[in-house]
C-alpha cells in the first residue's frame, strides 16, 4: 500500500495527473483505514460495539475529507489549463492495484464476516472500491499514454471522486447502523 501511494503521488506530482493524485489520496486513507482497524483489532478484542462504531466512523470521516481536496483539485486544474502527461509508472501502480485490490477485498471480507467486526468489513469495502478506482484510473491512464487524449485524466477522477463519495457515504451507513 505504501508503494501505491509513493508511486501514484509521485508520479501524479511529476505529470500533473489529478487523477493520479486523487487515488494516492485514497490510499493515504486506506493506510489511515488499516491503522484504526488494527488498532480496535488489538484494543478490543472481544469486539465490543462502542470503540467498533468509532472506528468505522473514523473510516468514513476520512473518506469524506477526500471528496472536496479532489474536487477542488480537479477544477483548479482544469481551469488553469493543465494538461496531464501519461505515466509509465501510474500505469504500473494502477495496474498493480488491480491486480491486488481484489484479494485483499476477498481476504479483509471473509475475516471481517468470521469476526463480526465492523471496522475489518468497511476496510473491505474500501478494498472493493479501490479496485474499481484503479480499474479508471487505468483506463484513463492508458488514453493519455497511447493516445495523448489528455482530458481522460479528468473523466477519471471524477470516476474516482463518484467511488470515493459512494463509498464514505456506504460506509457511514454501515458504521450508523452498528
Amino acid at each position: 500500500m505504501a508503494v501505491e501511494v509513493a508511486g501514484s503521488m509521485g508520479a501524479g506530482l511529476l505529470t500533473g495527473s489529478i487523477a493520479l493524485l486523487a487515488f494516492g489520496s485514497d490510499s493515504v486513507v486506506e493506510l489511515l483505514s488499516a491503522f484504526v482497524v488494527s488498532s480496535h483489532l488489538r484494543g478490543d478484542a472481544a469486539g465490543s460495539e462502542g470503540p467498533g462504531r468509532r472506528a468505522s466512523l473514523t473510516t468514513a470521516l476520512l473518506l469524506f475529507a477526500l471528496i472536496p481536496t479532489i474536487g477542488i483539485g480537479a477544477v483548479y486544474s482544469y481551469f488553469s489549463g493543465l494538461k496531464p502527461e501519461g505515466s509509465l509508472v501510474g500505469v504500473a501502480v494502477a495496474l498493480g492495484a488491480v491486480v491486488i485490490m481484489p484479494y485483499l477485498w476477498h481476504e479483509k471480507r471473509k475475516i471481517g464476516r468470521e469476526t463480526r467486526c465492523l471496522p475489518l468489513s468497511i476496510d473491505a469495502t474500501e478494498s472493493a472500491t479501490c479496485f474499481l478506482m484503479a480499474v479508471a484510473l487505468l483506463s484513463g491512464l492508458l488514453a493519455e499514454y497511447f493516445l495523448g487524449l489528455w482530458w481522460a485524466d479528468y473523466l477519471a477522477t471524477g470516476v474516482i471522486l463518484i467511488f470515493v463519495a459512494r463509498e464514505g457515504v456506504e460506509s457511514f451507513r454501515e458504521a450508523a447502523k452498528g
